[in-house]
């Protein structure tokens, strides 16, 4: 039933969504994904986070554990709210109003960790002279798009789940989001969310598409071998051979004496 309603729909939908909600998404992600190929290829030395904690380290102490904590938070619950559909939800005994409250909340939570982290690791990059002027372009095009899809979802959850009326984007972003991977779009779904809601899923797929070519590609290179990595024994220095030579043969002379 869904195969035949998806063509009667992309058939109807204006120009302009297929443009927004289907070539635009497509076209980031395969940038995303030629584009770590490429940079993988050509700029080895160059994957890497470029960390400034030689630089300052007072504002990076509290800003980078906000920001990360709450960046994992967040990326949980977008898994969880716009891969897993709410028919799985229900199944494993969770209510919608359950599902409700938690994202709600917890996504809050996540947010303003997120917020508070990036917004410190901006102001450190702005006022700290030796910092700002190691910022190259790929940053000044990572943080204004981090900083707006950030400000975007936070906003939107606010407005329509914390002091709105409340919104299931599970019944359309999820299911324009999900229809993408299956390729068998549907634009018509995210036609009808909030503009909230839209700029925020238009503004991550433009994220995506420029996350190649940012110090994002360090998520890529966790050290996870890190934990499973053998302890290092240190040991005192030894004693220089030429010292306990020279103590063999003095305790000798003496014995033959």
């Amino acid at each position: 039933m869904s195969a035949v309603h998806t063509p009667l729909a992309v058939s109807s939908t204006s120009g302009t969504d297929l443009l927004l909600w289907v070539a635009v998404p497509y076209a980031c992600l395969t940038v995303f994904a030629v584009g770590h190929v490429w940079r993988y290829r050509q700029d080895q030395f160059g994957w890497t986070s470029r960390t400034t904690q030689l630089l300052e380290h007072r504002w990076l102490r509290w800003g980078s554990p906000l920001f990360h904590i709450g960046a994992f938070m967040v990326i949980a619950g977008h898994v969880a709210g716009l891969a897993v559909p709410d028919s799985w939800t229900e199944s494993a005994g969770i209510s919608e109003h359950a599902y409700h409250t938690t994202a709600v909340w917890a996504g809050s939570v996540a947010g303003v960790a997120m917020v508070a982290g990036l917004g410190m690791l901006c102001a450190r990059r702005l006022l700290t002279r030796r910092i700002r002027l190691g910022t190259d372009r790929s940053d000044k095009v990572l943080f204004p798009l981090l900083s707006a899809a950030v400000l975007l979802g936070i906003t939107a959850t606010a407005a329509h789940n914390v002091f709105g009326a409340g919104y299931d984007y599970r019944s359309t972003v999820s299911v324009w989001f999900r229809s993408l991977f299956v390729l068998q779009p549907r634009p018509e779904a995210i036609a009808e969310a909030p503009l909230l809601f839209q700029l925020h899923a238009l503004t991550a797929f433009l994220l995506f598409a420029a996350w190649p070519f940012t110090r994002l590609v360090h998520v890529w290179s966790a050290p996870i071998g890190y934990l499973a990595r053998p302890y290092l024994v240190y040991r005192r220095r030894a004693t220089p051979a030429a010292g306990r030579t020279r103590s063999a043969s003095g305790s000798g002379s003496g014995r033959a004496a």
